[in-house]
């Protein structure tokens, strides 16, 4: 897969997510044009019928480069709770309900966990990020990282989304959700994956650039 990029699509209509990744990768790549789902009037929101994290990004990207004739970025992330094996994962959107709210679907989880001792309450993000060319006129390239954690005894904090509220940070002393924005991105799976992301299109582009701290 090679090309200069220009002009990038973050492949989904989430406004949440595509606010983070538009923000990370704008502050290292200013001059690259950064667009999302948004700006394509009928874009297709495929159905994820992957059975992994790596199916499902790719699923979206190359539905996405097919549409857009453009370079497409989608990523598909979940909470890997150890205590509840194979219970959320790549299922953690459609957890409880794909309509459900998360503050619903953390009390069930919180619930589910009450007897659970603190060195057993251990958790991950994982989140796979798929690189499509435009039309999809090849594989998509495929990046992953996690963010290791415990499951916190109660939510806290109201920044970021999804479960963040209740995933514990234990060398921050903290939820994911009592971040600022730009502490979240430094440690969080979807701002490690992205890193590799950048160090990618950089390479590519012929330039290779330093994160921005």
């Amino acid at each position: 897969m090679s090309g200069r990029i220009r002009r990038l699509v973050i492949a989904t209509h989430n406004r949440k997510k595509a606010g983070e990744m538009v923000t990370i990768l704008a502050r290292r790549f200013p001059d690259l044009s950064i667009l999302t789902l948004a700006d394509f009037s009928g874009a297709p929101e495929p159905d994820e019928t992957g059975d992994t994290y790596a199916e499902n990004a790719t699923i979206k990207a190359e539905s996405a480069a097919r549409f857009t004739q453009e370079w497409c970025l989608a990523d598909d992330a979940g909470l890997e709770i150890d205590a509840l094996p194979g219970e959320l994962g790549h299922w953690s959107k459609r957890f409880a309900g794909e309509e459900t709210p998360f503050s619903e679907k953390m009390r069930l989880v919180l619930e589910r966990m009450t007897d659970v001792p603190e060195a057993e309450r251990s958790a991950r993000f994982r989140c796979c990020v798929a690189l499509s060319a435009p039309g999809a006129t090849g594989p998509a390239i495929v990046f992953e990282d996690t963010c290791e954690g415990r499951i916190a005894q109660n939510p806290s904090g109201s920044g970021g989304f999804g479960y963040d509220p209740i995933f514990w940070l234990p060398q921050l002393g903290c939820t994911m959700a009592d971040l600022t924005a730009d502490q979240k991105h430094a440690v969080s799976h979807r701002g490690k994956v992205l890193k590799s992301v950048g160090d990618w299109i950089a390479m590519n582009n012929g330039s290779v650039k330093e994160p921005v701290p």
